[in-house]
């Protein structure tokens, strides 16, 4: 099953879409280690440290980088989610480009009540945004398109850091 967007491919997208959308997990031998991590970050995140959210995201993307042995992603945590008509953004990927290392940006605070996000959809954005980098720097796909493959290579990551998460 495809997407919607698909027929609004080039032949070339659409080759990549198949093959992004053929892959459905990453297994990551070492995503029991990050435990830690992980814990650490829901502690933060609910005390509604934005920096030490940040410092919190950056490690776990890192590790998850290095385990992976590809290049680097920087993590920004922003406070209050961007809204317009179509509704909140949760998170961004941004790929390196022109010397500037990939950035993924995600946001801590809902837009109209301004809570602190849940935990959980808290970490599978980032992870959703850390797939797009997978996409470009351990796939080697030319692009990154949203695909079946993507989201279900997001919830096996997801799930294999969920693991041994006690919250």
């Amino acid at each position: 099953m495809v997407f919607a967007y698909y027929n609004r491919l080039t032949r070339a997208q659409q080759r990549i879409y198949r093959l992004s959308d053929e892959i459905s997990s990453i297994e990551m031998l070492a995503i029991t280690t990050l435990g830690p991590l992980v814990e650490k970050m829901a502690r933060v995140l609910q005390d509604e440290d934005r920096r030490k959210t940040e410092a919190a995201c950056q490690e776990i993307v890192s590790a998850l980088a290095d385990s992976l042995k590809i290049h680097p992603v920087r993590v920004e945590v922003m406070a209050m989610r961007p809204s317009r008509s179509w509704g909140e953004l949760h998170g961004l990927y941004t790929p390196k480009h022109a010397g500037r290392h990939a950035r993924i940006t995600v946001w801590m605070r809902t837009a109209k009540r301004r809570q602190v996000v849940a935990f959980r959809t808290f970490l599978r954005t980032l992870i959703h945004e850390f797939c797009h980098h997978l996409d470009y720097e351990f796939l080697a796909l030319p692009e990154s398109f949203h695909t079946n493959g993507f989201y279900r290579r997001e919830s096996s990551l997801v799930h294999q850091m969920m693991r041994n998460h006690r919250g």
